[in-house]
């Protein structure tokens, strides 16, 4: 079973920082773009940061400059770290990852896995 497990979220303060993990597992044989997704109180999916398999990447308008997503292949992890965090960031935030992998006895070229979300709080 192929499976991504988020951690790093919490309650932070206003201009504060936190980094948020996501590990993939399973028969995985490539992964290409991993991204973050958040889900605000108002049930609206952004995708806050995307990063593809050459290290390409892009963001949500709002969290340029302060977020900066990135990616250790070889421990087929993603990482976003946010600074200057402000309220409007609260969120539950999702990790997303399109890979090639084996599902039962299955070979999937084009897999898309969700992790199980991790709720990241900024207040004071």
């Amino acid at each position: 079973q192929v499976q991504l497990v988020e951690s790093g979220g919490g309650l932070v303060q206003p201009g504060g920082s936190l980094r948020l993990s996501c590990a993939a597992s399973g028969s995985i044989v490539s992964i290409n773009a991993m991204s973050w997704y958040r889900l605000n109180s108002g049930k609206e999916r952004e995708l806050v940061a995307r990063i593809t398999s050459e290290g390409s990447t892009n963001y949500l308008d709002s969290v340029k400059g302060r977020a900066t997503i990135s990616r250790d292949n070889a421990k087929n992890t993603v990482y976003l770290q946010m600074n200057s965090l402000k309220l409007e960031d609260t969120a539950v935030y999702y990790c997303n990852a399109n890979m090639a992998a084996v599902v039962g006895e299955i070979y999937d070229r084009y897999l898309e896995v969700w992790g199980q979300g991790t709720l990241v709080t900024v207040s004071s």
